[in-house]
């Protein structure tokens, strides 16, 4: 006798009626039914095997070991630029940020604008006003006007001139009215 093709194989054979409902197909063994509790009691429930210790996943370690390592560079990175930033022998960033505010804030003081007094440095030779209070004893000078252009002289309203040539260009004068 021949095996029938795979597509019919679990089929009754011609002419016999399949097998009633909860029963096995032909061509299977029959398995042993457990006994069913009636309906609205509760099911005992079925013992599980034991199960071995569990085993990490073959990449879980060597990822753990990669974020920590990153996590590690990155608060390193930030704790080297904060000790740069504030402490390197140096005297750090934030010793040079304050030396340049320092030396703008100087250059500033060199600077005036019309209506600042002002004391003035070696007026003879090369003169360097001082931006001062208008109340202070040290006021010599009060800035009336600033001319641009090279070589513009102080009409005769004004005390006192100093002519500011610079390399890039920008010449002017300051002209000062006496306190």
């Amino acid at each position: 006798m021949s095996t029938p093709p795979p597509q019919y194989q679990n089929q009754p054979p011609y002419g016999q009626q399949p097998p009633p409902y909860g029963q096995q197909p032909y061509g299977y063994p029959q398995q042993p039914q457990q006994p069913q509790a009636p309906y609205g009691y509760p099911q005992q429930p079925q013992p599980q095997p034991p199960r071995g210790p569990q085993r990490p996943q073959p990449g879980a370690l060597l990822r753990a070991v990669k974020s920590g390592v990153i996590v590690l560079a990155v608060f390193g990175a930030v704790g080297y630029w904060v000790w740069d930033y504030n402490t390197s022998p140096t005297g750090g960033k934030a010793k040079a940020e304050a030396s340049a505010s320092a030396a703008a804030e100087e250059a500033k003081t060199h600077e005036p604008e019309v209506g600042d007094c002002v004391k003035v440095a070696d007026p003879q030779g090369n003169p360097v006003p001082t931006i001062v209070g208008c109340g202070s004893s040290e006021a010599e000078y009060k800035m009336g006007a600033l001319l641009p252009g090279q070589g513009q002289e102080c009409s005769a309203e004004y005390d006192y001139g100093i002519q500011h040539y610079d390399r890039r260009g920008f010449d002017y004068t300051m002209c000062f009215t006496k306190v």
